[in-house]
């Protein structure tokens, strides 16, 4: 890949020599407190279906349910810590093709889609239209791995065609970034986590989390980038243990259908 050494040597490289391909994803942003959560928990640590949950915070600094409960699938070997907000924990950790979602919290990044928009009715998140040029490097000796990456179609890299994206993958229409290991990348501990559309009610993942396509497209439309909305995984057991320190909705509000 094509580093510039500085700005002389930058503009007479793209003169002289286009670089191979380039990042596509917007920068990252920052973490201030949240005043969206999306809540996602496992009865244990070693199932792949669970339930998640739209939160928002009030006037009163207290979290309220934005949304009734719904199923989501997990990775098929359940879940491992991962790397994001929280500190380390003990136990398993998340790493490249353990087929386990990562737990803890997280940034949501930016949206890609096979559509010209986000879904009607969506505030102005981070959007990028996926491409037939556009890769996710999974593979952990490559550089920009767990990044987007865009290449020049004129020279695809031998590694293009097992780390593109499958605009044709109709699970893959709308991809929506978890952000573990990201953007500061530990190669091999886990990369391309998502939201996305299920296979199926019950075919799990191989560490993403999905859900129906109506449900990903309400998060979609919910999600307020002014309100810097995070994302909890957590098997029961950790949540009824830190939903108090990490500040979370109460354990009763999860189990509860219908808005409160």
């Amino acid at each position: 890949m094509f580093r510039p050494l500085s700005i002389t040597v930058s503009f007479l490289a793209a003169i002289l020599c286009p670089p191979l391909f380039s990042h596509a994803e917007p920068a990252a942003a920052s973490s201030p407190a949240p005043r969206q959560l999306i809540v996602a928990v496992a009865p244990n640590t070693e199932t792949f279906c669970g339930t998640l949950r739209l939160f928002e915070l009030n006037t009163a600094g207290q979290w309220i349910a934005a949304s009734d409960s719904w199923p989501v699938l997990f990775g098929k070997n359940g879940l491992a810590w991962g790397r994001g907000l929280n500190a380390p924990h003990p136990g398993l950790q998340k790493v490249e093709r353990d087929n386990r979602s990562p737990a803890g919290r997280f940034r949501i990044g930016f949206a890609l889609g096979n559509e010209s928009r986000l879904p009607s009715g969506a505030k102005n998140w981070p959007y990028h239209i996926k491409t037939e040029n556009d890769a996710w490097i999974e593979d952990p000796t490559l550089p920009d791995y767990n990044h987007l990456v865009t290449v020049d179609p004129r020279s695809r890299p031998a590694w293009f065609q097992k780390q593109r994206l499958k605009l044709e993958d109709p699970a893959y229409h709308w991809l929506l970034v978890i952000e573990h290991n990201y953007p500061n990348s530990i190669s091999g501990a886990g990369s391309a986590i998502f939201f996305h559309i299920r296979r199926g009610e019950k075919v799990p993942t191989a560490g993403c989390t999905t859900m129906p396509q109506e449900r990903l497209e309400q998060i979609l439309r919910w999600l307020d980038p002014d309100a810097h909305p995070q994302f909890v995984l957590l098997a029961e057991p950790d949540y009824l243990r830190l939903w108090k320190d990490w500040k979370l909705p109460a354990p009763a509000l999860l189990k509860t259908d219908g808005r409160n």
